[in-house]
Formats: C-alpha cells, sequence, structure tokens
C-alpha cells in the first residue's frame, strides 16, 4: 500500500508563532455575496461568449473573402473566355462579310488605294497593276475611270497574275510599289486580335460596368 504524505493545516515555528496556515475554504456565504459571485461568473461567461463569437465570425469573413477570392478568379477566367470566343466568332462573322463584298466588288480595294495613292501618282507617267486574270478587264475600266476623278494624267497598265487570288493586287510605278492580299490581311488581323488578348489576360475591364453593376 502506498503511504500517503501527511500534511498539516497550520505549521507553528519554534517562537509558537503560526509559520503556514492553509487557506480555509469559505462554507457560508451572504446574499450579497452571492449575488456578486453570480454576476462575476456571468461577465466571465459573457466575455468568454464574445470571445468565441468574435473568433468564429473572424474565421467566417476569412473563409467568405478565401471563397470570394476564388470565385472572382473563375469569374475572370470565365469572362476572358467570353471575351476570346466573342472575337472569334466575331473575326468570323466579319471575315464571311469581307469575302462576300470582295467576291461581288473584287475591284474595290484597288480603286479606294488609287485615291489614296493619288498624291504619290501625280507625277508618274505610267502606272503598272497585276491582278488576278479574270479580274483584268474588269479593274482597267474602273481604274480608268477613277484616274480621270482623281485627275492621274499617266497610263494605266493592267496585267493578269495567275498567282494573286481575288481582290488582291500589286502597284507599281517606278517610284514605290505597293499591294493588296486579303488572305494576308486577315491573317493579320486574327494575329493582332490574339496578341491583344493574349496581353489583355485575366485584367481586362469587366463585363459589366461597375456602375450599371452599382444599379443593378
Amino acid at each position: 500500500m502506498a503511504a500517503t504524505k501527511f500534511q498539516f493545516d497550520t505549521v507553528f515555528d519554534h517562537a509558537g508563532d503560526i509559520a503556514f496556515q492553509p487557506a480555509r475554504v469559505k462554507r457560508s456565504f451572504t446574499l450579497e455575496e452571492v449575488e456578486q459571485l453570480k454576476a462575476e461568473a456571468f461577465a466571465a461567461g459573457e466575455r468568454s461568449t464574445t470571445a468565441i463569437a468574435d473568433a468564429q465570425a473572424a474565421h467566417a469573413l476569412s473563409e467568405i473573402s478565401r471563397s470570394a477570392q476564388h470565385a472572382l478568379t473563375a469569374l475572370a477566367g470565365v469572362a476572358h473566355e467570353h471575351r476570346t470566343t466573342s472575337a472569334d466568332l466575331a473575326l468570323a462573322v466579319g471575315r464571311k462579310i469581307a469575302d462576300a463584298a470582295l467576291h461581288r466588288f473584287p475591284e474595290a480595294p484597288i480603286a479606294a488605294a488609287l485615291q489614296e495613292l493619288a498624291r504619290e501618282l501625280e507625277a508618274s507617267p505610267r502606272l503598272l497593276v497585276r491582278c488576278a486574270d479574270e479580274l483584268v478587264e474588269r479593274l482597267q475600266k474602273t481604274l480608268d475611270e477613277t484616274a480621270q476623278s482623281v485627275g492621274f494624267p499617266g497610263a494605266i497598265v493592267v496585267k493578269g497574275d495567275a498567282a494573286l487570288p481575288m481582290a488582291a493586287f500589286v502597284l507599281d510605278w517606278g517610284d514605290g510599289r505597293a499591294a493588296f492580299d486579303p488572305e494576308q490581311a486577315a491573317a493579320r488581323v486574327a494575329e493582332a486580335l490574339s496578341t491583344a488578348l493574349a496581353a489583355e489576360g485575366l485584367h481586362a475591364e469587366p463585363l459589366i460596368p461597375q456602375s450599371e453593376a452599382d444599379h443593378g
């Protein structure tokens, strides 16, 4: 059987004075003391409850912030994909419209180019134009009319080139040269759009302006 150390309730020194006396456990309380203890216990419990509630609220806010950040990141990705898809669709529609317009009016690009270059061509005695074989006759007539309207005094010679697609052309006036290829032009537009979207990435302006979102 294990021995239990004896503990004295009161210890006296050699002079007979009390050297140690354990605290007495109070066994009876007045009504005022009971009310005071109740109030202290209630306040302590309230502080504990408030601390727990504050901690839970802080944790909940942290979780909400984290979830919102994830949601915004996902939304930015969706918005970027939407922009990319919309841009591709717009580009495809624009290409269809441009192809239809060039098929119906293949001489329009070169006529516009002649008007834009009129100042550079005014001192040239001769303008050589190369285009698709099937467009030579039609383009010769259009360019003669355009030359008269812009005051170009030189001669315009249109020659066919089997290597050029419909609506493509090459202008050569000795001192300069200009060319247009609808396929290459469309490729450059697509490349520029792709580069712009890649540079914009996930940091573009919101799809819904903030003012509209606030009043929505």
